[in-house]
């Protein structure tokens, strides 16, 4: 399954803001042996806010949306699931009655338009100050606060996908070449790809001054790793190339 995060807001873009979610989100996702596909940033721009989202509806990813389901006029982000989805933009009679209940007459004429959502939506409470996000489909929209998104987030893992935690992590194996330039490893690499397709093959270089390193990944699941680093093992050793070996950190490890 694969699961993927829009993060919106042109304040972020623009380097007024800084971004924290991505880096919560990969946390939260491993401590439940999931892991992001991809990762998309977009502005607060209806149009494009709306095309992105037709485009992933399309889809068959999980995907968490954090930012502009407030009641600003660049909030776009419940008109453009209402518009990427082809259905209306209504007035949610729970949403509302927890405006209302948190907001007194306050709630009018303004915090009601949060309430505005999607037809066919359902509700992700918000533990913060109440006022929920809302699910469409795989499509989760939250806000933009942290201290908001985060346990929204966490809640929809948890209940709209029980059945995806603590599944099998893939394993990653690290081999550092001291000294090579990943100039020097691509045969072997594409002798690699070719022999061991459901492996995945990373390759990091890494220079200081004149000196040269390369990191490669073998990442895959634990039936399939091991003949793959010991094939790739063999080969640099032929090749005369000194390398180390660890276990990612942020993987599962071979016993």
């Amino acid at each position: 399954m694969n699961i993927g995060l829009i993060i919106i807001g042109t304040e972020l873009l623009t380097g007024k803001r800084q971004d924290s979610h991505f880096a919560h989100i990969v946390e939260a996702l491993a401590q439940r042996s999931l892991e992001l596909s991809w990762c998309h940033y977009i502005g607060d721009d209806e149009e494009v806010l709306t095309r992105e989202l037709r485009f992933v509806m399309d889809g068959d990813a999980i995907v968490l949306c954090c930012g502009g389901i407030g009641a600003t006029p660049d909030d776009h982000t419940r008109a453009s699931a209402a518009r990427a989805a082809g259905v209306a933009l209504v007035r949610h009679p729970e949403a509302a009655a927890i405006i209302e209940e948190r907001f007194g007459e306050s709630a009018y004429p303004q915090r009601i338009h949060m309430a505005h959502l999607p037809r066919g939506c359902t509700l992700i409470p918000n533990p913060v100050n109440q006022i929920a996000g809302f699910s469409l489909g795989k499509l989760h929209f939250v806000p933009g606060f942290p201290q908001m998104a985060w346990p929204m987030i966490e809640w929809v893992l948890d209940n709209h996908y029980p059945q995806l935690k603590d599944r099998e992590r893939p394993v990653e194996i690290l081999m550092t070449l001291p000294g090579v330039s990943e100039g020097q490893l691509i045969k072997i690499m594409q002798d690699f790809v070719t022999r061991f397709p459901q492996v995945d093959l990373s390759c990091l270089p890494h220079m200081q001054g004149e000196y040269r390193e390369t990191e490669l990944g073998v990442r895959g699941s634990a039936a399939d790793v091991p003949a793959a680093v010991t094939w790739l093992g063999e080969a640099l050793d032929s090749g005369g190339w000194r390398w180390e070996k660890r276990t990612s950190s942020r993987t599962a490890r071979l016993v």
